[in-house]
């Protein structure tokens, strides 16, 4: 999988000096490149006997939507506050600059339902902990973290570290 990292376009200071952006915008333009993410993202979903997709706001929505649509399993939206239109469950989470939350609607998830959670990016892995809080407050069985791109240079195994994570590239350092 190493060799998607050719899609992956580097921005070096951006958002902010010392910060490295790996921007997936340039895989989703290559059809052979999105394809191949896509086959390897479905394969562990099927693994993982996923029952529904939880896709993170915002570019987890396009991998989650695609893979839904393939593997004809429902789609669950989680998203920053005051998006969702129903009532929700809210979860906060911190960042390295203060908190956030993530929100899904409180009838998404039925209890005992595997849920495989999908990302773009894992980084520190705040989200996607939020994400996997929210599913478990329903009664769901988080069956798994895919994502395309894995940090390994930040702290995320320490948040993350009772769940299966699968990501198909990774990046040592900033």
């Amino acid at each position: 999988m190493e060799d998607l990292k050719k899609y992956i376009r580097s921005v070096p200071d951006f958002p902010k000096k010392g910060i490295t952006f790996y921007d997936i915008t340039t895989l989703f333009m290559d059809q052979d490149g999105f394809t191949t993410a896509l086959d390897s993202m479905e394969d562990y979903l099927r693994d993982r006997k996923a029952q529904k997709i939880v896709a993170v706001e915002a570019r987890g929505f396009l991998f989650g939507a695609v893979l839904a649509d393939r593997l004809k399993l429902p789609l669950v939206l989680a998203r920053k506050p005051k998006k969702l239109p129903y009532r929700t469950i809210v979860e906060e989470y911190a960042l390295e600059y203060g908190t956030d939350k993530l929100e899904i609607h409180a009838d998404a998830i039925t209890a005992g339902e595997k849920v495989v959670v999908v990302d773009d990016l894992i980084a520190t892995g705040g989200t996607l902990a939020a994400a996997c809080k929210l599913v478990e407050r329903l009664g769901g069985e988080v069956a798994g973290i895919s994502a395309v791109i894995g940090l390994d240079f930040l702290p995320y195994q320490d948040l993350l570290k009772n769940y299966d994570v699968n990501y198909l590239i990774s990046y040592d350092s900033e």
